[in-house]
């Protein structure tokens, strides 16, 4: 890897923003978040892999996984809302939790 002056640059504007103090602790961050990133996209590979039904042998046979039943069969559980309503819902649910305090307040 060749040092060109674009990379003299980019280290002097480094230093510059950052400081020679703090560029050790910038390093060790930037390196934890890769590690991080890199278990995650990791699991996520080793999730996909165990999704994946493998045929089964029962008494010299193999016997292949039942393909998973299609969208179309399987109704929602819930309908998909819009952001708006979302919000929406939520604060008319914050109306009513305010309203029960209030009244609980009177009460009190």
């Amino acid at each position: 890897m060749s040092f060109g002056p674009e990379w003299i640059v980019v280290i002097l504007v480094l230093l510059l923003l950052f400081g020679g103090k703090k560029l050790p602790d910038l390093a060790r961050g930037v390196g934890r978040s890769l590690r991080i990133f890199k278990a995650e996209t990791s699991s996520m590979h080793k999730d996909d892999d165990e999704d994946k039904p493998s045929p089964t042998v029962v008494q010299g046979q193999t016997v292949q996984p039942q393909p998973a039943p299609s969208a179309q069969q399987i109704p929602p559980a819930a309908p998909v809302l819009t952001p708006e309503e979302q919000a929406r819902r939520l604060e008319e649910e914050a109306a009513r939790l305010r309203a029960g305090a209030k009244t609980a307040d009177k009460q009190a």
